[in-house]
């Protein structure tokens, strides 16, 4: 059971995000609120993950804050620290790169991440991944999913080692590929 004091800064991290992503919908045919993506991934985190580090899980609420709104690093640093700003950077794509770049370098940036940073990363493709298999984005044909599904699993194959219950549940939902 994580303590209360140490839940603040991850409901803080949540309701940022949310206010941040307040506008955004995820791409599937329900056009989901986006918030329910980072709550997805600091749920498995706990869940599944047995995590209870609040930097890790206020990482994951904030995951993709700088990457698809207009936060800062220097933002993000003020309202939750050095240690979650380095974490969430860690997991952010470089926008300035074309977007097979950013693949590969997720891939290969994948097994010099922190542990912590591991964590969110596994997270975040886990739920991506359910989400393809029963939500998938609009338009999206069945090779573009197939595609995502093994780009996945390669980023994945980089953090293997971080959480044995994470990783096991990333196999189940590979094992959905289309």
């Amino acid at each position: 059971m994580i303590e209360p004091d140490l839940l603040r800064p991850v409901f803080d991290a949540l309701k940022f995000a949310a206010h941040k992503h307040r506008d955004q919908r995820r791409k599937n045919v329900e056009a989901s609120p986006y918030i329910n993506h980072p709550i997805d991934l600091a749920q498995l985190l706990i869940d599944v993950g047995r995590v209870t580090d609040p930097a890790t899980l206020c990482a994951a609420g904030l995951h993709d804050t700088i990457e698809d709104t207009d936060t800062t690093a220097t933002e993000l640093e003020n309202t939750f620290g050095k240690e979650v700003t380095t974490i969430v950077l860690e997991v952010t794509d470089d926008q300035t790169l074309r977007k097979e770049a950013r693949k590969r370098a997720q891939v290969e940036g994948a097994p010099r991440a922190s542990p912590k940073a591991k964590l969110v990363k596994l997270a975040d493709k886990i739920c991506n991944l359910r989400d393809m298999a029963h939500a998938p984005p609009m338009g999206w044909s069945l090779e573009r999913r197939r595609e995502y599904f093994d780009w996945s699993l390669e980023v994945v194959n980089g953090l293997r080692g971080s959480n044995a219950a994470l990783e096991a549940t990333f196999d189940k939902a590979f094992a959905r590929r289309p």
